[in-house]
């Protein structure tokens, strides 16, 4: 098992797939856990649910108050004096997290890596990386970090991976825009984003748990 803290729930005995959930600034683990109930998937898909714990690390933007984080925010344009060291950092251990369950016999096509705000920058930082083929990227209400080196470390799978990406056209947290210049680099690389838009601020709507759960039944 992991070095690493996190929540795991499996919706079956023996799990044939995986879902790597990493939550948003300031949150921890628990903050989707209640998801799965609300995905309301089939009781015959046996998935492993894998929510880790960020770092606790000191925020700049927050006067630099201690909290749960993958990388540091400097400022209120977070597409600016981006943290690189913290983003790479952070996506090595979710390469990791998948490599231990690709150990424990799921096969990589057969894991998503999903996030919430920093947590899906993070996801789609790795997804697009990973050196085997996975069942797809998940970034809600997020963007994707370190653009400029995309082109030339994005892995020969991630064009064949799917990606849901979903953002709240009035969300004062990570832009709407920043979403959206996100999907339009990753078109930009030949890689098929689901995009979808709802009227509403940085959060998770039922509408977008509707078409999550379609997704994810999709991929899996």
């Amino acid at each position: 098992m992991s070095e690493f803290d996190s929540i795991i729930i499996e919706t079956q005995p023996d799990p044939d797939s995986a879902v790597i959930w990493l939550h948003g600034l300031g949150a921890d683990g628990n903050d989707f856990v209640p998801i799965i109930e609300q995905l309301q998937l089939p009781s015959q898909m046996a998935i492993r649910f894998i929510f880790p714990h960020a770092p606790v690390r000191p925020i700049t933007i927050n006067q630099g108050y201690q909290m749960p984080g993958w990388y540091d925010i400097s400022s209120l344009s977070i597409v600016d004096q981006e943290d690189e060291s913290g983003i790479k950092e952070s996506s090595a251990i979710l390469k990791q997290l998948c490599e231990e369950q690709e150990a424990e016999g799921i096969s990589s096509s057969n894991i998503i890596v999903a996030g919430f705000s920093q947590g899906g920058a993070i996801a789609l930082h790795c997804g697009c990386r990973y050196p085997r083929p996975l069942a797809g990227i998940m970034a809600l209400s997020a963007y994707v970090p370190l653009p400029d080196t995309l082109a030339d470390e994005i892995s020969d799978n991630a064009i064949e991976t799917p990606v849901f990406m979903a953002h709240g056209r009035q969300d004062d947290v990570v832009a709407y825009e920043y979403g959206m210049q996100g999907k339009e680099l990753l078109d930009e690389n030949n890689i098929d984003v689901h995009w979808h838009e709802y009227d509403m601020g940085h959060a998770v709507c039922g509408e977008e748990i509707q078409h999550i759960r379609q997704w994810l039944m999709d991929v899996l």
